[in-house]
Order: C-alpha cells, then structure tokens, then sequence
C-alpha cells in the first residue's frame, strides 16, 4: 500500500509519460492485465489509457487492476490510469 507521499512522488514523476496500454472495446482481459504486468516489469510506473468505446467503467477497470498482484493504481484522472509496481529485476524508481 502506497502512502499520499510515495502517491504524490509516482504522480510527478508519471506527468511526462505517455500512455504504454489502451484498452478498448474488449475491455479488460487476461491478455490486456498480462500486456501490463510486462510493461510494469520493464517500466515500473505506466500510464493506461481507457478509450471512449471500452464499456467497462474506468473506476471499475481501476479496482479490478487494483486487485492484481503487486500493482498499485496511483491516480485515475480523465480516461489515464497511472499504475505502479515495483519490479523484481530493475527496481528503478526509489520510493520516498
């Protein structure tokens, strides 16, 4: 669990990434939830954009992500879920 301060570090740090993941008309499935799991090996902190045709409501999307193994949602602002885990391998962001 993340605390308001490592929440406020991971959402500066997060302001000038582009989205890695778009989920759309499909919505969240096993292959999207693995898609990111990837990404956040490699990266550690990810945007996720939510397009205007996926029927599964963003705070919804952002629960069941939340409910993942080690994956933190650190802010869901618009139709951008800002998503962190710490990697195993290549720990590059030092929490506060």
């Amino acid at each position: 669990m993340l605390t308001g301060k490592q929440k406020r570090f991971l959402r500066s740090n997060a302001n000038h990434l582009q989205p890695l993941v778009h989920i759309g008309k499909s919505g969240l499935t096993q292959s999207v939830i693995d898609q990111i799991d990837e990404a956040l090996e490699a990266k550690e902190l990810i945007k996720v954009t939510i397009l205007q045709n996926c029927e599964q409501d963003k705070n919804e999307i952002a629960a069941l992500l939340d409910e993942q193994v080690g994956i933190e949602v650190v802010q869901v602002i618009g139709s951008i879920i800002v998503l962190y885990k710490e990697s195993k391998e290549k720990k590059r962001i030092e929490l506060p």
